[in-house]
Parts: C-alpha cells; sequence; structure tokens
C-alpha cells in the first residue's frame, strides 16, 4: 500500500479525519449485508439492479471507508480493490475482509491519483466520495482510465441544494470533514464530458423524515450518531410509517427540478 501523490493540506485534514474514524470504530457493528440489502438502502439495491451478477468481475471501490462495500461485493464473487485516502481505513477494509472469509487488495490513494493498473475494472464504485474530492475532472478522468473499454463507474453522494443538509451540516461538525462540497449541476455535467450512456436518480425527499425522526423524537444528536449509517439498522417492523414515504418519493424525485431537493443522487456512466 503507498499513497501516489503528495497530499494536498485538503487530502491531509481527510486523511487525518478518516484515520481516526477508522481507529475508533468497531468492525463487528459494520453492517456489511444490511449496506446493500436493507429496507433503506435505495441507492445500493438500485445501483446493485444497475451492475447485474457480480460473480468474476472486476471492481475498484473507491473511498472505500471502513469496507462495508468491498466486502460485500467479494462475497458476490468479485475480485475487488479498495482504494481509500486513509491509511487506516484501508487496513480497516482488509480486516473486515478477512473477518468475512474473502481476500481484497487495499491501495491508499487519493482520489485524483489512483495508483491502480489502467483499464481493468469492470466497474467503478464510488460511495459518498465525491463530495469530499477537491478536483473532479481529475478523478473523472482517473475512473475512466482504470475501467476497461465498456466498463462503468457508479456513485452516489449528497447533493448541494437539500436544504436539510445545509442544516445537517451545521449542526454535524464533528462527524464530517469541513472540505466537503455535495454536489451541484455542474458536477453532472462534468460527468457528460468523460463518459457516455450518463445516467442519474435521485432519492430520500419524503423519506428524510427518518432522519427528523432520529433528532425530534429519538432525540439522537447529529454529532452523536452518525445518521447515514445508522438507517441501515431499521428493519421492516420499525418503517411501517416510513415505507409510503418512500413510494411518494419514486414519484417526486422523478419530476424535473423538484428532484434536485432530494438527499442523495446516484449517477453512472460508461467508458467509451
Amino acid at each position: 500500500m503507498s499513497l501516489a501523490d503528495q497530499p494536498s493540506e485538503v487530502h491531509k485534514r481527510e486523511m487525518q479525519f478518516h484515520d481516526v474514524w477508522a481507529r475508533t470504530a468497531e468492525l463487528d457493528s459494520q453492517a456489511v449485508r444490511a449496506c446493500f440489502e436493507a429496507p433503506t438502502a435505495v441507492e445500493n439495491r438500485f445501483i446493485l439492479r444497475l451492475m447485474g451478477p457480480l460473480q468474476e468481475k472486476r471492481i475498484l471501490d473507491i473511498g472505500s471507508g471502513l469496507g462495508e462495500s468491498t466486502v460485500y461485493f467479494a462475497l458476490q464473487g468479485a475480485c475487488v480493490t479498495a482504494v481509500d485516502i486513509s491509511p487506516e481505513m484501508v487496513a480497516s477494509t482488509l480486516r473486515l475482509a478477512n473477518q468475512h472469509g474473502v481476500e481484497v487488495e487495499g491501495v491508499v490513494s487519493s482520489a485524483e491519483g489512483l495508483n491502480v493498473p489502467a483499464g481493468s475494472y469492470d466497474f467503478v464504485y464510488v460511495a459518498n466520495s465525491i463530495h469530499h474530492v477537491e478536483d473532479r475532472a481529475r478523478l473523472f478522468e482517473q475512473i475512466r482510465s482504470a475501467l476497461k473499454p465498456g466498463g462503468r463507474f457508479f456513485s452516489v453522494d449528497p447533493i448541494e441544494y437539500n436544504p436539510a443538509i445545509q442544516v445537517y451540516r451545521s449542526m454535524a461538525t464533528e462527524v464530517r470533514t469541513p472540505d466537503e462540497r455535495p454536489l451541484r449541476f455542474a458536477d453532472l455535467n462534468l460527468v457528460k464530458r468523460y463518459f457516455v450512456n450518463v445516467g442519474y436518480r435521485h432519492f430520500w425527499i419524503l423519506s428524510q423524515a427518518l432522519f427528523f425522526k432520529y433528532y425530534l423524537i429519538d432525540r439522537i444528536h447529529p454529532n452523536a450518531a452518525r445518521y447515514w449509517k445508522r438507517i441501515f439498522l431499521e428493519t421492516p417492523d420499525t418503517l411501517w410509517w416510513w415505507r409510503p414515504l418512500r413510494a411518494a418519493d419514486e414519484l417526486l424525485t422523478r419530476i424535473p427540478l423538484l428532484r434536485w431537493l432530494a438527499w442523495n443522487m446516484v449517477m453512472w456512466g460508461e467508458r467509451p
């Protein structure tokens, strides 16, 4: 594992923050399957449908974090390379993989300077990572280079125009980094410069009420728990009231402009 490029000040802050997170996280509590199979894992369930069978696919997981997605893909029979700017996060991913009985590769690298073989991957998966990246044009160049011709990338990230995101960011100062920039229209337009067959879908408008419940009813401060992780602990029994809101979002997220008030956006595209 080696850091391929000289880290910028932003890179250093991101690395330090995520190293601390990795050192304090409990691997036994990482919900590997729930992150893709829970009722609230709407983005990842959608991405899995687009990917299709993963057996023997080569997948590059950029911003792998504690390793839930890397390990999940490996459990489906994929050959996975986990990349993260944080050495501690990569180490956590390798430990989690060992805990689940799968082998994965770990690479410490910034997203803008991927230290991976060019033209090698069927899929690139980027979850909650683009909004941490400074030079997004360089990131998409690197993703395109890593993919095989005809290979596809899939990403999921928060959207700048969601008013709840702005309130949350002002409160959750201890569980996020100061340099994060959620996605804007310009980021989608940038993707279209580097990939063909680009698509996108929005998620969570009314269904964001689950986050309000955590704060207003459960009295959990945003600094006390990462809401975007907590959602995977929900079960069908606890979500009886949430399901109608999720169903309404199926319609609302298809309405131009209104859909940009959603929490997250999934993007995908293909290397020519």
